[in-house]
């Protein structure tokens, strides 16, 4: 499979199928300090586009072998709404999906877009990404490209969400000494106050990060989450909300979805059957897996593809 990786037991989504809309580059208006790809020049289009049809067809063969599959979620190896077909492959999915939910993880960048608007107001789901709202924050943690407008970008994620019918979730990251200042935290809230949204999840890194840069501790987090507005439905993001759905996985698909998203002993006892994870160990054995130790923990990754996951 090209473009489609899991499932994958998301820790506030559910069991999802992922669609990788740029699986073989880094494509994205964002340099995040925390992304999990190697960094990289930020883009305001896609040089590498794939056809609807072509991302729709693996999809079909894989929502057959996962009929369990809750959510399809858009992403990619950088910002999934930069795809210049997103309107049309949205109907696609809509077509084939039943009852399953579609969701976006978008960095909100491009929302100024009409054509882009648009486009997600048509999915089951959304999730934006808020990480500051202080231009000289937001431009540290962001890295965005020089074409985008932070009070924009904010102006049109607050005309979304008043607009919006799905469920709408925001997520805030957390790096320390950036964007955890108390005047950080202050403007955020005050954002966020005229956010319509469903749940707003503040995190931290818990994936190996593109640049030498640490995440808080949850008691920080915690502390943090009561300087919002007690009225915002905020959420700490914790994998201990994670129900266990084992499901069977072949070599390939272990290989794709590690590629996708590197995967901690935890994820993988979540995600893995007992047959998934005799097949990952002898995957490690034979040397296509690597396993690479960050803070005290474990993560599996390909040793192929290491190079594009920066783990240091």
């Amino acid at each position: 499979m090209k473009f489609i990786f899991g499932p994958v037991a998301s820790r506030r989504f559910g069991t999802s199928l992922g669609i990788d809309l740029s699986p073989n580059s880094k494509q994205c208006n964002f340099d995040c300090l925390y992304c999990e790809l190697a960094p990289a020049p930020t883009v305001s289009a896609y040089t590498k586009v794939y056809s609807p049809q072509e991302i729709v067809n693996e999809l079909e063969i894989s929502l057959k072998a996962h009929p369990n599959t809750e959510v399809i979620t858009l992403t990619a190896n950088g910002e999934p709404s930069l795809y210049p077909h997103l309107n049309e492959l949205i109907k696609k999915i809509d077509l084939i999906k039943g009852t399953k939910q579609t969701l976006i993880l978008t960095n909100s960048a491009t929302l100024s877009s009409t054509n882009t608007y648009q486009s997600l107001l048509a999915l089951n789901q959304v999730k934006l990404s808020l990480d500051a709202v202080s231009l000289d924050v937001f431009t540290k943690i962001d890295r965005p490209h020089k074409d985008i407008d932070l009070s924009k970008l904010i102006s049109s994620l607050i005309s979304f969400s008043k607009e919006y019918k799905g469920r709408l979730f925001i997520e805030v990251l957390f790096v320390k000494g950036i964007n955890d200042t108390n005047e950080e935290v202050k403007q955020l809230n005050k954002v966020l106050e005229e956010v319509q949204c469903e749940r707003i999840d503040l995190g931290t890194i818990d994936r190996p990060p593109a640049y030498s840069i640490e995440g808080i501790s949850y008691q920080e987090l915690f502390e943090i989450s009561h300087k919002f507005n007690p009225g915002l439905p905020i959420h700490i993001a914790s994998r201990k909300d994670v129900k266990s759905k084992p499901s069977n996985y072949t070599n390939e698909e272990i290989i794709n979805t590690l590629d996708k998203r590197p995967l901690t002993m935890l994820d993988v006892e979540i995600l893995f059957n007992m047959d998934s994870i005799k097949r990952l160990y002898r995957l490690i054995k034979d040397k296509n897996v690597l396993i690479k130790t960050i803070s005290n923990i474990d993560f599996y990754i390909p040793s192929s593809n290491l190079y594009r996951k920066r783990i240091k």
